[in-house]
């Protein structure tokens, strides 16, 4: 075997089947989420 296929890591079989987003959608994602957590937990001070 060469270098190449045994630096290759392994997917777990259940794992390659799914289309993995890019970083960058989850980076949003949460940035998204905890602007609403703090939306919610702070209304009564904006509004």
């Amino acid at each position: 075997m060469t270098d190449e296929e045994q630096k290759k890591p392994e997917i777990p079989q259940r794992m390659s089947r799914i289309a993995w987003p890019n970083a960058r959608y989850g980076f949003y994602l949460a940035i998204i989420i905890i602007i609403l957590v703090l939306i919610i937990s702070y209304r009564h001070l904006i509004f």
